[in-house]
């Protein structure tokens, strides 16, 4: 099945493909792979993504699109801020453990809504709604965290915040730190700049950064 011979076997070549369709994004030479009706059918059979892209709900962020790729190819979980629960994690662990996808990418943006709120919850501003509460408690460390460090520029935050959802879902005992321990996948932060599109690499590897 050509769907599986060409699909990428290793996290550097699953990042190496992930890049080059962003890249195509930028400039406006996307070639829409895996988006006809004869992939369709291969793939109601099976899926085999070669990635897990775990990113904020934030509707300019459309893994497929920005990375151009089609169906079959990315295993996408999305949550406002990219904040992580249960069913993230094990969401995510589907994807590496049952589906065997090689790389897991964290992917963060600029003027992140969740980000915005929570910045402003901690300054004392009433937020609306009755459960964004819930989302500015998972965010508030991040920002904590960049606070005291000094960092307040929108990408450094938002890169804390990339840095703490990794080191969540790679916490000692969990399926994916077994994984990446393994060497069965890697897991990878991204920055995505919603003028330009382009995709920077914030966090190389699941090691933790240096707090």
């Amino acid at each position: 099945m050509a769907y599986l011979e060409h699909r990428p076997v290793g996290p550097a070549e699953a990042l190496d493909e992930l890049l080059a369709g962003n890249e195509r994004f930028v400039t406006g030479t996307r070639i829409h792979p895996h988006q006809d009706a004869e992939h369709r059918s291969v793939v109601a059979a099976a899926q085999r993504p070669f990635a897990v892209v775990f990113g904020c709900s934030d509707s300019r962020l459309a893994a497929e699109i920005i990375f151009d790729r089609g169906l079959g190819d990315l295993f996408v979980v999305r949550t406002a801020g990219h904040i992580v629960g249960a069913e993230v994690t094990a969401s995510i662990e589907y994807g590496v453990v049952v589906l065997g996808a090689p790389l897991v990418v964290v992917l963060g943006h600029d003027t992140c809504g969740a980000i915005q709120a929570t910045h402003a919850a901690l300054s004392g501003t009433r937020l609306p709604g009755r459960d964004l509460g819930a989302i500015v408690e998972r965010v508030a460390p991040s920002i904590e965290d960049a606070r005291s460090r000094q960092i307040t520029d929108d990408e450094g935050v938002a890169g804390v915040h990339i840095q703490h959802t990794i080191d969540t879902i790679t916490a000692p005992g969990t399926e994916l730190a077994e994984a990446v321990a393994a060497g069965r996948c890697d897991v990878v932060g991204m920055f995505y700049r919603l003028a330009d599109g382009r995709i920077t690499v914030t966090v190389s590897g699941a090691a933790p950064a240096d707090h």
